[in-house]
């Protein structure tokens, strides 16, 4: 039999009082920033040496691993270049955690109207669809991410450099339309979606166990489990979609021009990266992503829960 999730009280937040009307989305909204905000400034460097191992060249490497990708970086770069990128996702991500929680509680009502135990089924199904609205922030955000966590010295010299993110934007939308911008936008909708199933199903089911447990409510559950509960949750996400999210680095960062593209598409990339690569290619980069998914959800709850607690009292 599924375990059941009471929705007789809003999903992420069993005791916290909750708004009526706007107010309550607005709080969601504000609590999802915090989180997102957190997420960002405590991920980024990890994604950024995740982003430069999955998109490198196999056949003439420019890092033997993570750690001397993280050596290098540092030496040419010093510390802003693990943070390449960070306004884009710093805003973007900000809104894209508001917008997961915002569409998590929606879904719930629509699956509970009388507030009837929610399924594990309903539960992913929450947090898939969280997913695939989000992914029309989180897909042009990391595209552009990406687009600056590759540029190196050699793309100043190809000229293919921009200079920040609003440069990035202007010069891509300029040459290739909205169509540039969402590039890779299909694969980031099969990523978000499997992805925040599982991790909003995982942090809720902890959750909901802990209570059980101890009999605590949840503004009672302390510091160290919120994190803990994040960080696993971040495992489930990682752990059940890396290799979506290898061929979206890869094509996001693939040229716009047809004719000088490696790849024609998700399948055409898939078999490539099987070819050249083998099964390793769909993995290159999991390191730092898994280092990165403790403490980056970790942060992301932890400031969710705090803002929820604080905002709702």
């Amino acid at each position: 039999m599924a375990t059941e999730i009471s929705a007789g009280a809003p999903l992420l937040k069993n005791d916290i009082t909750v708004k009526q009307g706007g107010s309550q989305a607005l709080i969601d909204c504000a609590s999802g920033t915090v989180g997102g905000i957190l997420q960002v400034l405590v991920g980024q460097p990890f994604d950024t040496v995740k982003v430069r191992l999955q998109t490198q060249s196999t056949t003439n490497p420019i890092y033997k691993g993570m750690m001397d990708c993280v050596r290098q970086t540092r030496e040419k770069e010093g510390l802003k270049g693990f943070y390449k990128g960070t306004l884009t996702p710093l805003v973007g991500i900000g809104a894209c955690v508001s917008i997961q929680f915002v569409v998590l509680e929606a879904m719930k009502r629509h699956f509970s109207p009388r507030g009837d135990p929610l399924t594990n089924a309903q539960l992913y199904i929450a947090g898939a669809a969280s997913g695939i609205a989000n992914s029309f922030v989180s897909g042009p955000v990391e595209h552009i991410r990406t687009r600056l966590q590759v540029q190196t010295s050699a793309s100043a010299a190809n000229g293919l450099w921009f200079n920040g993110p609003v440069d990035a934007i202007k010069k891509i939308y300029a040459q290739h339309g909205i169509a540039g911008i969402y590039k890779g936008q299909g694969i980031t909708m099969a990523r978000e979606f499997q992805g925040y199933g599982a991790y909003f199903l995982a942090y809720e089911f902890l959750v909901k166990k802990s209570m059980e447990r101890s009999g605590r409510q949840r503004s009672e559950l302390p510091a160290w489990e919120v994190c803990l509960y994040g960080a696993v949750s971040g495992y489930a996400l990682w752990g059940t979609v890396y290799p979506l999210d290898a061929i979206k680095s890869k094509l996001q960062t693939d040229a716009f021009d047809p004719a000088n593209r490696k790849y024609s598409g998700v399948l055409d990339c898939a078999r490539k990266t099987l070819a050249v690569e083998g099964m390793g290619g769909f993995f290159r980069g999991i390191g730092p992503c898994l280092l990165r998914a403790a403490p980056s959800n970790a942060a992301t709850f932890m400031g969710f829960e705090l803002a929820m607690r604080l905002l709702s009292s």
